[in-house]
């Protein structure tokens, strides 16, 4: 009976609309929608990456051998499992444009493929200058044709139709490269792509013994084939020769794991804005509920118990809740078909969007448990409102807790909240540490709203003098002043946007700005050994060159510890992922140092034995003693782990994971690797007569690196950005909301004002001042908040240092003052212009 009375409430109550619940309605809709259009344009990504696996990946299956092509066992059983096969060679080199009457020749690093005729067995490669590859890549008088991507046409200067070198070949340009359909597969490259037939590099001495080159064949199969029995065979029959495996079901791994990793970061952004809207979802419905006190005495004066009317607000908030949630399904579900057209540019394969069930639903129970969270216990405190509250002004109980019960149901609930971010992100330390985050910045801003309220009571004798002033600060310590909604809302939007500026800031100065001054300026690759005391005499006439350093480069994949598979031993350690670079040598590094065991001797030829990097071994669980297997160049090599080193990959010096005894790797093909340190503005001579004498040779500049890195971390960097100021327009809806539901205490307070002889001027400076204050307030805290959330995440993951940076931190506090102005002013007018007599009438 009393759920059927609580049902007629809520019915009547609901009768008035959205009066009251425009702002709870706005941000709950806000925060499902952020999630929804995450979650779908993620699972559309996803969908792409999962429909197109055989044209990103090139074919159905691809075997990747390194420093080595495939030897006629390996060719034989990819001609007996499939129904075609493309060669491919895939390495970097120095590209070469002869000089012009008014210049020298230019050179730039370019990721070359080298293409077989059968290529691409799937997809297309769009040209700008041929209707096709193969003739673009056709000779013409001669000279063998190449495609180059049009950056590179850029770099080096040429059109279509002039030609360029590489190595010791020269090609005429015949095309600009638009799209390659297996680019996503391709991984990170230093430069763009230049593609030319493979049997025309025969003479060009790029492709001699131990020069650094993947290669990959790509097998489409029959129909029906099981991909996993497949290579399963495959990797059982070739597991000793080094051969790596990927098929259609993972095409592109790295852009599926950064589609995850964005995908689950940005969710939980969105997560940090139902947090924001949480807050005005609670101070709309306690709003609400206070102009509702008069009718809540009346229904307990006529008898109605407390539970009914709990539920009968319950039930209303419920419905509004299934609207609120509703609006934002339909605005997440529109916004990914709006900005799909921007997102497919930046992607290489194309975006199915489609209404995806998975983020719906989920979107959908982060807002109802949010809603949930958020409105108990504002609920709760109808049960302290009594009949008498109808015969005086005292409403409730304002500093009454809510009974137990309310306790553990909120914490049942943001258990659950929590378990549900953790399971549908795929990242449970990240969804928990975000968790830990935004509750601690909560904390600190409920902390920084009660330390300015007792600040503005006990400073208002010291701003005498100030009327605006005045006035601005006892506004701010009055008991139901809007500080602490103002502070929350607006605080943790900025808290989020804060840590964001202060990650990349961090980030790009340990790429950028440090790097310089101790890293090389140049790495120079496949230096044959022939070619060794050529390179280093140059390097010793060069005044620009203070030092060099060089080791030979090999590449090798760990595929057993002790006997057993590494992968079973150690799990998915990067250390194992694909081939790591090895080298041998008679005495340690100079920039690594000996932690345990001991060296081998100058002279020692026994069994292979290896140093291993003492921090990495530690994660894979080594100790001395152990042996690891190690293919290179298709041939296992179990050495003796004898010593572990200390060493420091963060200076982008040369460093190795494993280095061998000479003896035991000496006799393998292979190349030297060098690094340059040098006089940045005056080495290009060096690099140019490097390259003239050595034109197998390639140089990477570090710097080009660098850019190359620091854009990822750009598009990283905006696509956090925009999550961040998603929360902070959460944030702004709930100032609105503040600020509209304050309008009428600042009409009676504007006519008092105006009554005891204040200005216009006055009472508008007074409310400019009472939103700067709190602006400023919530941008400290959120400045604070986001130090700690960047320290966290350069130090805590990425173990890297941290430094604060003032200028990110500034800008903040600046924007916060400036939004709450905004919100504040936005509703002064009416209290600026009313008149008091009826105002203050109205009140009696």
């Amino acid at each position: 009976m009393s759920l059927w009375q609580s049902v007629r409430i809520a019915r009547r109550e609901l009768r008035g609309g959205l009066a009251g619940f425009r702002v709870f309605v706005i941000c709950l809709a806000l925060g499902v929608a952020a999630i929804a259009a995450i979650g779908s344009v993620r699972a559309a990504l996803e969908q792409g990456l999962a429909d197109e696996g055989s044209v990103i990946l090139g074919g159905d299956a691809e075997m990747t051998f390194t420093y080595r092509f495939a030897d006629e066992e390996e060719r034989a059983w990819m001609t007996q499992n499939a129904t075609a096969v493309s060669e491919i060679a895939d390495f970097r080199s120095m590209a070469v444009a002869p000089p012009s009457d008014q210049s020298e020749e230019v050179r730039a690093l370019t990721q070359l493929k080298a293409v077989d005729t059968a290529y691409p067995l799937t997809g297309e490669v769009v040209l700008d200058g041929a209707s096709d590859l193969q003739s673009a890549l056709a000779r013409q008088d001669g000279i063998p044709g190449a495609v180059m991507d049009p950056v590179l046409i850029a770099r080096l200067g040429i059109d279509v139709g002039d030609t360029f070198t590489l190595g010791t070949q020269k090609f005429r340009l015949t095309a600009a490269l638009v799209r390659e359909p297996d680019a996503a597969g391709a991984g990170f490259a230093l430069g763009p792509r230049t593609m030319v037939l493979r049997e025309d590099l025969r003479d060009s001495g790029l492709l001699s013994a131990g020069t650094l080159f993947d290669s990959k064949y790509r097998l489409l199969v029959p129909a029906g084939t099981n991909l996993e029995t497949l290579k399963s065979e495959a990797m059982e029959r070739f597991a000793d020769k080094g051969v790596g495996w990927r098929d259609s079901r993972n095409g592109a791994p790295s852009i599926a794991r950064f589609v995850e990793r964005i995908g689950s970061f940005l969710i939980l952004v969105g997560l940090s804005g139902l947090a924001v809207g949480g807050v005005g979802i609670s101070s709309a419905v306690r709003a609400y509920l206070e102009a509702k006190t008069e009718t809540i005495a009346v229904l307990k004066t006529l008898g109605a118990e407390g539970r009914v009317i709990f539920t009968a607000y319950f039930i209303q908030i419920g419905v509004l809740t299934i609207f609120g949630i509703a609006i934002g399904l339909v605005v997440g579900g529109v916004l990914p078909f709006l900005i799909a057209p921007y997102i497919s540019e930046r992607f290489p394969f194309p975006l199915e969007v489609a209404l995806h069930a998975g983020p719906m639903f989920q979107a959908a129970i982060y807002g109802a448990l949010t809603a949930i969270l958020f409105t108990l216990w504002p609920l709760a405190r109808t049960e302290h409102i009594r009949a008498a509250a109808l015969f005086r002004s005292a409403s409730s109980d304002e500093n009454g807790l809510p009974r137990v019960r309310y306790f553990v149901i909120t914490a049942g609930i943001l258990a659950l909240l929590v378990a549900a971010a953790v399971l549908f992100s795929g990242a449970p330390r990240l969804a928990l540490g975000a968790f830990v985050g935004v509750a601690g910045a909560l904390v600190l801003l409920a902390l920084m709203a009660t330390v300015l309220r007792v600040a503005a009571r006990k400073s208002g004798t010291m701003v005498r003098g100030y009327t605006a002033l005045r006035l601005a600060v006892s506004s701010i310590g009055a008991p139901n002043g809007e500080a602490r909604s103002v502070v929350l809302s607006l605080g943790l939007g900025l808290s989020v946007l804060a840590a964001v500026g202060q990650i990349d800031t961090n980030l790009r100065a340990a790429i950028s700005d440090d790097l310089p001054d101790i890293a090389p300026s140049y790495f120079f690759v496949d230096i044959q050994p022939d070619q060794l005391d050529g390179f280093k005499q140059r390097a010793s006439e060069d005044t620009a060159i203070d030092r060099i350093q060089s080791a030979p480069m090999l590449r090798g994949v760990i595929t057993q510890i002790n006997g057993k598979p590494a992968r079973e031993v150690a799990g998915e350690h990067w250390v194992l992922r694909g081939d790591r670079g090895v080298t041998y040598a008679d005495a340690p590094p100079e920039n690594s140092q000996l932690t345990q065991g001991t060296w081998w001797d100058e002279d020692y030829a026994g069994a292979p034995i290896v140093s291993f990097s003492e921090e990495e071994g530690t994660e894979l669980g080594l100790k001395l003693g152990d042996t690891l297997t190690v293919n290179v160049l298709g041939r296992d090599l179990t050495a003796t782990i004898t010593s572990f080193r200390s060493v420091d990959f963060s200076d982008i010096s040369m460093n190795f994971v494993m280095i061998f005894n000479p003896a035991s790797l000496a006799g393998a093909p292979h190349s030297h690797i060098a690094t340059v340190y040098s006089d940045a503005s005056n080495d290009a001579g060096f690099v140019r007569d490097v390259s003239r004498a050595y034109p197998n040779i390639s140089a990477i500049g570090v710097r080009d690196a660098i850019a190359r890195v620091s854009e990822a971390l750009a598009a990283i960097a905006s696509a956090t950005s925009l999550g961040a100021v998603a929360t902070l327009v959460t944030g702004f809806v709930v100032l609105i909301g503040a600020a509209s539901a304050g309008e009428r205490g600042r009409i009676f307070e504007a006519a008092v004002l105006k009554t005891l002889g204040a200005t216009r001027r006055t009472i508008l400076m007074s409310f400019a001042l009472r939103s700067i204050l709190l602006g400023v307030a919530a941008g400290i805290v959120a400045v604070l908040a986001g130090a700690i959330g960047g320290w966290a995440v350069m130090v805590l993951v990425m173990e890297n240092s941290y430094r604060f940076d003032w200028q990110s931190a500034l800008s903040i506090i600046a924007g916060g003052a400036m939004i709450t102005t905004f919100a504040g002013l936005l509703f002064a007018w009416r209290p600026l212009a009313t008149r008091p007599a009826p105002t203050l009438r109205a009140k009696e």
